[in-house]
């Protein structure tokens, strides 16, 4: 599996304890939110969230209107060794 300079950015953020949030609308929009310990939120594309879920490196709570994604083991795994 390929990931991008962002999805790995993202997935070593999860990993260092960052929060991915999906906050959610009622007008049906869906904004992804990285949240660093030091700095403001960071906008993260749909699309990079996605291919992350999709790939089950991340699982979130589903929660309505911010749900938190958190990594899987297999998204833990892949962190480990990308720092290795």
């Amino acid at each position: 599996m390929r990931l991008s300079k962002t999805q790995t950015r993202v997935l070593l953020a999860l990993a260092d304890g960052c929060v991915l949030k999906s906050h959610r609308y009622l007008d049906g929009s869906k904004v992804y939110q990285l949240h660093p310990l030091d700095r403001p939120a960071e906008t993260i594309r749909r699309t990079t969230v996605e291919h992350l879920f999709g790939h089950r490196l991340i699982d979130s709570n589903k929660k309505f209107p911010a749900a938190t994604f958190w990594l899987t083991e297999k998204g833990k795994e892949l962190a480990a060794t990308l720092r290795a």
